[in-house]
């Protein structure tokens, strides 16, 4: 039996007619009878006794049903995932990032996309890039947020914004005295410095180091996220990325860009081989939007 063989014979099964299954079907009486005799030709039997115009199931057709019933149960399933998968809805969506990007970037994507998809599903995470790469590879996570490009072969990044290091300096510090781009050289405040590891913080020390002016911090955190607190709270200032940058408490910090310019990008990684859901990719728009904006708020600022 083919699968309109199959469709046809439940739906005459259900309605008990030849017209009751074709409204079930949505198709006309005539197509119905011919599916049904081509369906009894190639089975080379009889599936109705026809006695008056009336069709009545033969012994056959009604243990027939009993798997065909099955069949048409898994098929109604088929469709309802093909109908959700089409609109995005109660789909799950793993989404990590690095704890910067966790908190200034995802709240304001995660606003739109839960409007677009009010009934679809998403796991958020934070983590490191070694572990998030590890994740993407395991299919722990669909995509990922990250500062840092991995350049592993499994791996796609893509760029979905850019700027610049940025430096947080409090109110009543001599760098918040004035305006514009902030020379390393011109570094007076003791500075809450990043852990050695983070690449950025790197970059940072090593134009420092270039230009025989080395960086000495007073405290050392491992987020840019406690980095920004801390300065907010008066106690020192800092070098962060854009992102955070954007986020800082703008009656508390002064926001001035480094000179020479660390260039930063905000990456989407995804496993090389695993094309993006619909929700997913929407989820990625909107990342991208809420990201932007986040940069041009620092901009205007």
């Amino acid at each position: 039996m083919r699968l309109r063989h199959i469709e046809v014979f439940h739906a005459i099964m259900q309605a008990g007619t030849i017209s009751g299954a074709a409204q079930l079907l949505h198709i006309s009486q005539p197509a119905v009878t011919k599916v049904l005799q081509h369906c009894e030709l190639q089975l080379r039997m009889n599936l109705f006794d026809r006695v008056r115009g009336k069709l009545y199931p033969t012994p056959e057709a009604h243990r027939l049903f009993i798997e065909v019933d099955k069949l048409n149960r898994d098929l109604v399933g088929i469709r309802r995932l093909a109908a959700n998968l089409r609109s995005g809805e109660s789909e799950l969506v793993r989404l990590v990032a690095t704890p910067t990007l966790g908190a200034a970037v995802i709240p304001m994507a995660m606003t739109q996309w839960c409007k677009a998809f009010p009934q679809s599903h998403c796991s958020l995470a934070t983590n490191h890039t070694r572990e998030i790469v590890s994740a993407l590879l395991l299919g722990e996570a669909d995509l990922a947020l990250s500062l840092q490009d991995p350049h592993h072969p499994g791996i796609k990044a893509e760029v979905l914004a850019s700027g610049l290091m940025t430096a947080l300096c409090p109110l009543g510090s001599p760098e918040a005295a004035e305006s514009g781009p902030l020379s390393l050289a011109q570094i007076r405040t003791p500075l809450v410095g990043l852990a050695g590891d983070d690449p950025l913080a790197a970059l940072v020390h090593s134009n420092a180091e270039a230009l025989e002016t080395p960086l000495q911090s007073r405290i050392t955190v491992q987020t840019y996220q406690l980095a920004r607190a801390l300065v907010e709270a008066g106690v020192g200032m800092t070098l962060v990325d854009p992102f955070t940058a954007a986020s800082a408490d703008r009656s508390r910090v002064c926001l001035r860009p480094l000179s020479p310019a660390v260039p930063v990008q905000l990456y989407l990684l995804t496993t090389a081989s695993a094309p993006l859901a619909q929700t997913a990719r929407r989820l990625v728009k909107y990342l991208g939007e809420a990201a932007r904006k986040s940069l041009e708020g620092l901009n205007t600022a």
